[in-house]
């Protein structure tokens, strides 16, 4: 098939061009993001492929409809971001990539958990230039703390598996329980009860409309006085004027983000030499207490393996008319 992968990075183009050689496929990259103004560059393409912050909404499918295009391909396990009433009304198929090494994601939230305790962030910057002083850099024994975890899916799944081998409590909110995690030892609560009692809480559930803004004033006061907050999961799950006041008054003791609800403006791309216009990203940075990533807690080869070989995959299945076992109904 003749595919237009949008919002291109070069690390897409080297695991796709890589994997397509056992499918055989034509594509064509885009370094811009896939949008409505942008829709004109889908002419003579079957499929399209995406990533997290295309924007493809009604007027985007309207679009893409008109230009022939048949398929949606995510390299993703999200799908806010596409308007999937829309799509099955232009007769556009839609699939994901449901699973590509959730320990990946798992993994980076610890290592937000661990930079943001420990500051080895800040003692590596000391320490090239040959300051040796300890001076701030206190953290605290994870060992022992209670975790907080919201989302027991695959990734959630991987994360309480990671904390409790270092030795936490781990309690846990889903709406579909896990018998397996249980047996582990976690211990599903409600969710007041996991803000009042967590030293530290992750997020890990998807983005839709029960969940938006999951993290929000009300929810902020419930929380222990101290306590981190990490997100590795949508941005859109925290309301960031919110947590900047919870930062402000100390009562949010550490926040460590991989997404951001404004980020299709800013992460992926390199802004040093601009001026940022985000106020609020700008006032998250200015925090002693708060480390941010931009959105590469997937970038492992393990994980771009496996999303290269099933976007390529899925597609050929819908090539050949076959069962598309990662549709989004």
């Amino acid at each position: 098939m003749n595919i237009a992968v949008f919002s291109t990075k070069p690390y897409d183009k080297s695991y796709l061009d890589a994997f397509n050689k056992n499918y055989g496929h034509q594509l064509t990259y885009f370094e811009s993001s896939l949008k409505k103004k942008s829709t004109k560059l889908t002419k003579g393409y079957d499929a399209v492929c995406i990533f997290v912050n295309d924007q493809i909404d009604e007027a985007t499918l309207a679009d893409l409809a008109e230009n022939e295009v048949k398929l949606i391909a995510l390299r993703c396990a999200g799908f806010n971001n596409v308007d999937l009433k829309a799509a099955k009304k232009h007769n556009i198929k839609v699939v994901r990539v449901p699973s590509y090494s959730p320990e990946a994601v798992a993994e980076h939230a610890l290592a937000l958990i661990m930079t943001l305790n420990r500051k080895t962030h800040k003692a590596y910057n000391r320490v090239r230039e040959s300051n040796f002083s300890l001076n701030n850099l206190t953290g605290f024994n994870i060992f022992g703390k209670e975790v907080g975890v919201i989302g027991t899916g695959q990734i959630g799944a991987a994360f309480c598996r990671i904390m409790l081998g270092l030795g936490c409590r781990v309690s846990a909110f889903d709406i579909h329980e896990s018998e397996e995690l249980k047996s582990l030892g976690v211990q599903y609560k409600t969710l007041d009860m996991l803000y009042a009692q967590s030293d530290i809480i992750s997020l890990h559930c998807p983005l839709n409309s029960k969940t938006s803004h999951l993290i929000n004033k009300e929810s902020l006061e419930k929380f222990k006085p101290g306590a981190m907050l990490i997100n590795t999961s949508r941005g859109g799950l925290v309301d960031t004027t919110a947590i900047i006041e919870a930062l402000k008054s100390h009562h949010l003791g550490y926040l460590g983000i991989d997404v951001y609800e404004q980020e299709e403006n800013l992460f992926f791309e390199d802004l040093s030499e601009r001026i940022l216009q985000d106020e609020r990203i700008l006032r998250l940075l200015s925090f002693p207490n708060v480390l941010i990533t931009s959105h590469q807690a997937f970038l492992t080869r393990e994980a771009l393996d496996q999303i290269a070989d099933t976007v390529l995959s899925n597609i050929s299945a819908f090539e050949a008319n076959k069962p598309l076992v990662n549709q989004i109904s």
